[in-house]
């Protein structure tokens, strides 16, 4: 069996990600989508909510969702990629900005654990431009962002910018 690992901190998770998911599926049999605890960057949403909301949104995927586990983790990926018995890391690309991070990252983790592949999948065109940072600027200014997340997401937004302002 094929597994793959999708890490993300996705905050929140946008179409954008599920693109990047359902695609994933056409490559791995079982696709291990990892919430990074991530203490570099300050989420809005802890990793809980956070793998609360991507395993709501992998429930629309039908079928495939019987495909998929949503785990939080933290530490290095390799290790966690090991635990799950992953041999495949999928990682999206949506610029050519994001490249040569990615480049390096999947570079030093091949170091690490050489048994373990990088694959790219490079974003649609109906996604390319979204990032969870826009979309979190966009509903922290009170826009829309139901463009670019689906409908419970953009709920719990609303909800978080609420309480943040009390």
């Amino acid at each position: 069996m094929r597994v793959g690992i999708y890490p993300g901190t996705f905050d929140p998770i946008t179409f954008g990600h599920m693109d990047i998911v359902r695609r994933a599926l056409s490559v791995v049999d079982r696709l291990v989508i990892g919430v990074a605890l991530d203490s570099a960057k300050q989420p809005m949403f802890d990793v809980e909510m956070r793998a609360t909301l991507v395993r709501e949104d992998i429930r629309q995927l039908g079928d495939d969702a019987k495909r998929v586990v949503v785990t939080p983790f933290s530490g290095l990926l390799v290790n966690f990629a090991r635990e799950e018995k992953a041999r495949l890391l999928i990682r999206g690309l949506r610029a050519v900005s994001d490249f040569e991070y990615e480049f390096q990252m999947a570079s030093v983790n091949n170091k690490i654990a050489p048994d373990i592949e990088t694959v790219f999948l490079t974003a649609s065109d109906a996604t390319h431009f979204i990032s969870s940072r826009f979309v979190k600027q966009i509903g922290r200014l009170g826009g829309d962002v139901t463009k670019f997340v689906s409908l419970h997401v953009a709920e719990a937004m609303q909800q978080e910018f609420l309480a943040s302002r009390i």
